[in-house]
């Protein structure tokens, strides 16, 4: 249930910033990472209706999932797609049977709807100390930090005036550094022709079921590497994000809300979605608004935004495709700075625990991959290991008893 400080009446002012964020995080999503989901589909060698589809039941699920997560919990929880399991079937679609893959989907989805009814998740979260959880996260987001100043080489005025723009805005009015530098890079791109929706007509998308069939091959091959991949590449740095900026919703309907949602979405085409990890990040900090109790509107405006998207299908996701990589890139940094920051603030707060969180931030920013597991569940297994070795019970049981032996043996002498 919402708390007594989250269920104040919103004024007309506390929902331009929580909105801005929301639709921040809908433009990265699409504009960074959502071209896997057309890769994907070329090497599935689906028709356009199919993929229109594929469009449709993910925008939908992730919109109405998010919608209606953060109007219940009155918290910013942003869902996506899971990105790494879409780069994983890139690969994983040439060699399997589509409808098997579809089989695969739902195995998948049902075993994260059974994951949180069970409890299981929101207990392993709790487990993870806070400095290894802040260093994971801004180790996580530090390649989207340096990326921010990465297009000044590719794209040199349309960076610096982003840069510049943000930089003169968080002086003058900080609230409104991300919403100007936002409309800056439009007015930019319009300015320079580089924003042509001339070729843009809305179409409404149309789902088509596709009836699942299940081989032994796909469970091994897609079903159980799309769990394992979406669990530790998406749900647990996502779940950190929001514990990261003080929020304490239960992982446990998160879970099952988006595993039962891609449940019914797979037949549609949805391989995954989830909460999601960095996109989330914008909606959470301080940038969506300084109240954490108004920031759940981002959530919302986030959910309204994809299931617009989702309706129209691929023509809306197109159009945030078309948006420059530089620009994507750079609005994205700057809007994570506010976290990275705070996320770097808490791990090395504490001078007991600084040293494992250190390792954690770096065996991040590293985005090991191994085992076709990503870098998030690398640089978490790293710090977990670092802080367990230099704080575990053992270690002091350890020194407790080099102690009392050295106690003695002077004692003797």
């Amino acid at each position: 249930m919402p708390s007594a400080a989250c269920s104040r009446a919103i004024r007309p002012a506390d929902l331009i910033h929580p909105i801005v964020a929301g639709l921040v995080s809908v433009i990265v999503n699409y504009g960074g990472t959502f071209i896997l989901v057309f890769q994907a589909a070329k090497v599935a060698g689906l028709s356009p209706e199919l993929t229109a589809s594929w469009v449709w039941s993910l925008s939908i699920g992730v919109g109405a999932s998010g919608l209606l997560l953060s109007w219940l919990s009155r918290e910013p929880i942003i869902t996506a797609w899971s990105t790494p399991a879409a780069a994983f079937l890139v690969t994983a679609l040439a060699t399997t049977p589509y409808n098997q893959a579809i089989g695969a989907y739902l195995i998948s989805a049902a075993a994260f709807v059974v994951l949180g009814l069970s409890g299981w998740f929101d207990r392993l979260i709790r487990l993870i100390p806070v400095g290894v959880a802040a260093g994971l996260l801004a180790g996580i987001l530090l390649q989207f930090g340096t990326r921010a100043f990465a297009g000044l080489a590719v794209d040199p005025l349309l960076a610096t005036l982003l840069i510049l723009g943000y930089l003169l805005l968080k002086r003058l009015s900080a609230r409104y550094a991300i919403v100007g530098i936002l409309l800056l890079g439009l007015a930019l791109l319009w300015g320079q022709g580089r924003l042509d929706l001339s070729g843009v007509s809305l179409q409404l998308a149309r789902p088509v079921f596709t009836v699942p069939a299940f081989s032994f091959n796909a469970l091994l091959s897609v079903a159980l590497p799309l769990f394992l991949i979406t669990l530790t590449g998406q749900y647990m740095p996502g779940m950190l994000v929001l514990r990261n900026d003080g929020f304490r919703t239960s992982a446990n309907p998160i879970v099952a809300v988006t595993g039962f949602g891609s449940l019914l979405m797979a037949p549609f085409g949805s391989h995954a979605f989830n909460i999601a990890a960095i996109t989330a990040a914008i909606a959470t900090g301080r940038e969506a608004h300084e109240d954490p109790a108004r920031r759940w509107v981002a959530g919302v405006a986030a959910g309204l935004c994809y299931i617009l998207v989702g309706v129209f299908g691929v023509t809306l996701a197109a159009v945030f495709m078309a948006l420059p990589a530089t620009f994507i890139a750079t609005l994205a940094g700057l809007a994570l700075l506010g976290t990275i920051a705070a996320s770097l603030a808490t791990a090395l707060a504490e001078p007991a625990s600084r040293e494992a969180a250190l390792i954690t931030f770096l065996a991040a920013a590293a985005n090991i991959t191994l085992l076709g597991i990503g870098g998030a569940f690398w640089g978490l297994f790293i710090g977990l290991i670092a802080h367990a070795l230099l704080h575990g019970r053992w270690s002091r049981a350890h020194l407790s008893s080099r102690t009392g032996t050295g106690e003695q043996e002077q004692a003797n002498v």
